[in-house]
């Protein structure tokens, strides 16, 4: 690829992010697209009446842009959680980590790899990339150094960011704790694998052991019952056929079962039972008491007196089977995905070797595209198999297009269908909370995403037309400098296409606003109403961004023009992000920061990968002294990520006692305690609970309590 196809995809890319920015600020202004783009404000009824006949409405406009940016941190706090705000100083990160970058790689190492070997230099246009890359400097050349002084200024900036930005955030996860209101989840516990026993239920079970093993501390419980939508049929055949055994129909009132059914208004389709009934018919109940039994899970949220109690219940082995009472800190009522706490806790292990075979299977297949993507950026070879390419491809324009912008859009379109099932497999896998399946697919989708858009690429590209690529690991290094080098241009075309260009997708929220329009002009409806309101998709987008620092990172000293056009992207994407954050997604549930270890893991691992590559750029390239500066910077990362591992990645993995305590104190002093113990019972209701309970400690009101709504019906990818 020349220098021209780059422009074209540049020129491109740069052309439907202004035409989408532009019919955004527009769009944004149309009183009927409200529920579209400011569907946070709209559900907390605070969106402002728009003109309908303001000729501001019909003009492009920066003004998101200066909200987005004049925006603070304590605001975005409010608005959007921790969660937001530690993504945000991820990007906040790139900027500052590539702005290093750029300016040392783009005035002492980019001169160095164009003048790096004796020749003529044709046009800039006509020039091919590869005379950027190091792949264009000489053997044994003295001028390596400037590579190897830009590794190590990198290394030490990035160290030097990680250490501080861990350092904030494990401050602001400890604050979000002390300073966030009291949940039921701080007392309670999920208890799965509960043994049965044929002389009680498990609600019995589970009262008797923790009024035994936990007596000073143990509140009370809520049992789990049978979900899905299977469960909810049955639940409501069966709940029918036994008010009609326990009840006669009164003939002389018409039946109103849509009413009865729907609304969930009293009617007169049923006659009320006396006290005469109700003890005649007490074999009725007991069958429904029975049935009650039958529906319940080996599984219960337990509730502790105090908070300190109930950290220290979830991490104690509660029985000498580990199989059996295994404990784990509640979710938050809205995170808990409750149809995955039915599953037997023995199963787990079983579904989660069956997804990562299916998460390996389902890489495998994607190899397809990504070799027939790698095809369309060698022509010559595509045109030896396909012959009858050649007169199409004699165009210079179509050349610069196939080579230049087409790959990358196939590939994102293919891209497409990844969150989707890997989300579906953290659900198979058996996560208990929402952002726990969130948090599982973001892990999914990063390595899927690193590995076939980078190693994949590379491997197509590059070492599949060798033969010994894989004869022996101390040559890998060696092969992937040769091969990185090669795929470098199309890493630059990924980040225009993938990049700039999803974050004017992301602007324009294609899917609502089709679906606000067709249900406006073909279903005409005059509700603006938010009823399905987004949360904001972190396990797509953080991937993404960590994809693209990855890619900064491995390509900066080998190929730096990639650099300036990520820097645009992480500009853009603050931007973007911080306007979506405030405007169109809700805050659902919290995972207290749980992002920032994930990308601190991801921007070690790519530091090390890029000085991997760099200590076998500078043995092909014979440079003696660069190779062994090298190996000693390798040592130092890995041995700064373990001091950040041992120093702040325990905040993020279990709870601080002194807190604890210290908030257990404050609520003893305030007398909060009752009102807390109060709320404790009507927290965490199951969409299809049973008509009666089976442990007389729990109340009717506990089954007619509200529901919770899938905060992630709406939108999975």
């Amino acid at each position: 690829m020349n220098v021209a196809a780059l422009l074209t995809s540049a020129g491109i890319n740069i052309g439907i992010c202004v035409v989408l920015f532009s019919l955004y600020s527009i769009l944004r202004k149309q009183p009927g697209n409200v529920s579209v783009y400011f569907g946070r404000r709209l559900a907390y009824r605070r969106a402002k009446c728009i003109d309908p006949f303001c000729l501001e409405r019909f003009v492009p406009s920066p003004s998101w842009i200066l909200k987005a940016w004049e925006t603070t941190e304590d605001e975005l706090l409010a608005v959007g959680g921790l969660d937001a705000v530690v993504f945000l100083r991820i990007v906040a990160f790139s900027i500052r980590i590539f702005s290093v970058a750029a300016v040392i790689c783009t005035f002492l190492v980019l001169p160095v790899n164009y003048y790096g070997h004796e020749g003529i230099h044709k046009e800039i246009p006509s020039e091919s990339l590869d005379a950027f890359t190091i792949k264009n400097v000489k053997e044994g050349s003295d001028w390596l150094w400037t590579h190897c002084l830009a590794l190590y200024i990198i290394t030490c900036s990035s160290g030097l960011l990680l250490y501080f930005e861990f350092k904030n955030i494990a401050k602001m996860r400890l604050a979000h704790i002390i300073g966030s209101p009291t949940s039921p989840s701080h007392f309670a516990i999920l208890v799965r694998g509960i043994p049965w026993c044929a002389k009680g239920s498990y609600c019995d079970t589970v009262k008797k052991f923790f009024s035994n093993y936990h007596a000073a501390s143990y509140l009370s419980h809520q049992m789990v019952y049978k979900s899905g939508t299977v469960h909810k049929l049955m639940n409501d055949a069966e709940k029918m056929c036994n008010v009609f055994k326990a009840t006669s129909v009164n003939q002389n009132c018409m039946p109103s079962f849509l009413r009865c059914g729907f609304c969930g208004e009293p009617t007169n389709s049923f006659r009320k039972l006396s006290d005469e009934d109700t003890v005649n018919g007490r074999s009725s109940y007991v069958d429904m008491h029975l049935s009650s039994r039958k529906k319940e899970c080996a599984a219960a949220f337990v509730f502790f007196k105090t908070r300190y109690a109930a950290i220290v219940a979830s991490q104690v082995l509660q029985s000498s089977n580990p199989m059996l009472w295994v404990t784990d800190l509640a979710p938050e009522p809205h995170d808990v995905y409750w149809p995955n706490l039915c599953i037997p806790y023995r199963q787990l292990w079983i579904r989660k070797i069956g997804t990562l075979m299916a998460s390996i299977a389902f890489m495998l297949v994607f190899l397809v595209p990504v070799t027939f993507v790698q095809g369309l950026t060698e022509l010559d070879k595509l045109q030896l198999r396909l012959p009858f390419l050649r007169g199409i491809l004699k165009n210079k324009f179509i050349i610069q297009l196939v080579t230049g912008y087409l790959p990358s859009v196939i590939l994102i379109l293919f891209l497409y269908a990844v969150p989707p099932m890997m989300m579906l497999f953290s659900a198979v896998e058996g996560c208990i909370s929402r952002s726990g399946r969130k948090k599982s697919a973001c892990y999914k989708i990063l390595y899927f995403t690193i590995w076939n858009v980078f190693y994949v690429n590379i491997f197509t590209g590059s070492f599949i037309r060798q033969l010994d690529v894989f004869s022996s690991v101390k040559e890998l290094p060696s092969q992937l400098a040769k091969a990185v080098p090669e795929q470098a241009t199309f890493f630059i075309t990924y980040v225009l296409s993938s990049g700039w260009a999803s974050l004017a997708c992301e602007l324009m929220q294609f899917f609502p606003l089709f679906c606000n329009l067709f249900s406006r002009f073909i279903l005409r409806s005059k509700d603006n109403s938010s009823d399905c309101t987004l949360s904001f998709p972190y396990h797509t987008e953080v991937p993404r961004v960590l994809l693209f620092g990855f890619l900064g990172f491995t390509c900066s000293i080998l190929a730096p023009l990639i650099l300036p056009f990520l820097l645009v992207y992480f500009f853009l994407a603050y931007l973007v992000y911080r306007n979506q954050i405030i405007n169109v997604y809700v805050s659902k549930y919290e995972s207290g920061g749980q992002f920032w270890p994930i990308a601190h893991k991801t921007t070690v691992f790519s530091l090390v990968f890029t000085q991997v590559v760099a200590l076998g750029v500078f043995s092909i390239k014979r440079s003696t002294a660069a190779t062994g500066f090298t190996i000693p910077l390798i040592i130092i990362t890995l041995l700064f990520h373990e001091y950040c591992r041992q120093r702040f990645l325990p905040i993020f993995n279990n709870h601080v006692a002194e807190v604890l305590i210290k908030l257990d104190r404050q609520d003893e002093e305030t007398g909060r305690m009752e009102e807390i113990y109060k709320q404790l019972h009507s927290a965490y209701c199951q969409l299809t609970i049973t008509s009666h309970d089976s442990c007389p400690s729990q109340s009717l009101s506990h089954q007619l309590d509200r529901s919770i709504q899938d905060p992630e019906s709406s939108r999975q990818v």
